[in-house]
């Protein structure tokens, strides 16, 4: 008996100690695509201000007891959260998501998308694309009641994630979107050592002065029928692309599209859209990048040109949109000029000469590096 002890006693010594907080590497990947500054900030060294804010936020937050409508109207950031928040990171310097309008600008526009997430996702308020974006329940029913209630669950059981820990908001904002199984965000990371291996090695090599344009930028156009994996007019766009690619002048292919149409589609515009160029067309797949996270015409441009950045491409050196023409026309039209500062904050890049019918060139803007959270699945 008292060698079993002594055994057991010293396998139990040899086991590691788990102090460390179970670490949900989905989560991880959300909150950095959604709020990468804001979650960069560390609570134990957060000034004084700061940490009386997110004190008496945690005590609101608390004082809730998880009852749904009052922790989500607790954890929406005020503007003087906010204005806290941003005071305590550096006005300057390499920050997570910066670009030219600064951190503290940054750390409004996380906060502000994160709030969004609690509306969209916790009260139910229709997004702004309700025929792609928003909970998968019906909000006015009780499967909607019941999600909103489990991701309350599934927060305060994931609130010390270090990932989340700042404060309470962020675990119930990604708890929202993940109990409504929306992993857009996140599916494809890592999106350019893993998917875009291949061009971005071919990148590093690529003189770009050689090239007219450093990328021809196909924008999808989802299928509204669930049994198809690509549309019509994607597929013209695609043969509008080979044909243009062929002229030598273009040193890649970027091929931009989500999971969007119709709602809950399993078939991602540009996965399936590289697919069909290489066999189709027989296009190299080392000339093809995809960006699998765009939503909206608007974002198109501006992950396009996030891709084009970090694969080492000129951003001086215009690119050429091709599409259809109805759509050709509508991103040289006043209208989508006005909607991208309307959505985005600014604009992705300057849209210039249009070429034909299916073809109008653009030149891309570090403008397109800021990360805009207000729609959680296309960061």
């Amino acid at each position: 008996m008292i060698k079993h002890l002594m055994l057991t006693a010293a396998l139990a010594a040899a086991l590691p100690l788990h102090a460390a907080p179970a670490v949900d590497r989905h989560w991880s990947l959300m909150a950095g695509r959604m709020f990468p500054l804001v979650t960069s900030i560390q609570p134990e060294r957060a000034p004084a201000a700061l940490a009386a804010v997110l004190e008496q936020r945690r005590k609101r937050i608390d004082a809730c007891e998880l009852a749904p409508k009052c922790l989500l109207l607790a954890a929406t950031w005020t503007d003087a959260d906010m204005d806290a928040v941003a005071a305590a990171v550096p006005a300057s310097g390499k920050q997570p998501g910066l670009a030219d309008d600064g951190a503290r600008a940054q750390v409004v526009r996380e906060l502000r998308g994160l709030n969004a997430v609690l509306q969209t996702y916790g009260f139910g308020t229709q997004s702004r694309y309700p025929m792609i974006d928003g909970p998968v329940e019906k909000v006015d029913g009780a499967g909607f009641k019941a999600s909103v209630a489990d991701a309350i669950w599934l927060a305060d059981a994931g609130k010390h994630d270090p990932a989340v820990r700042l404060d309470p908001s962020i675990a119930l904002a990604i708890a929202l979107i993940d109990a409504n199984e929306r992993r857009d965000a996140v599916l494809f990371e890592p999106l350019d050592q893993a998917h875009n291996a291949a061009p971005f090695a071919l990148a590093k090599k690529t003189d770009w002065q050689r090239y007219r344009y450093s990328a021809i930028i196909i924008p999808g156009v989802g299928p509204e029928n669930p049994a198809l994996s690509i549309s019509a007019r994607s597929k013209l766009h695609l043969q509008l692309a080979a044909r243009r690619f062929a002229q030598g002048d273009v040193a890649f292919i970027i091929t931009s599209g989500a999971a969007v149409h119709p709602k809950g589609s399993t078939y991602v515009e540009a996965v399936e859209m590289r697919k069909t160029l290489v066999e189709r067309f027989g296009i190299p797949a080392e000339r093809i990048v995809i960006e699998p996270y765009a939503r909206h015409t608007t974002t198109n441009l501006r992950n396009a040109t996030r891709r084009l950045h970090a694969m080492g491409a000129p951003l001086d050196k215009p690119t050429l949109i091709v599409a259809n023409s109805s759509q050709s026309r509508y991103i040289s039209s006043p209208e989508f000029a006005a909607r991208n500062p309307a959505e985005l904050g600014y604009d992705p890049g300057t849209v210039g000469k249009r070429h034909s019918p299916y073809e109008v060139e653009f030149t891309p803007s570090v403008r397109s590096l800021r990360v805009d959270p207000w729609d959680p699945l296309d960061p």
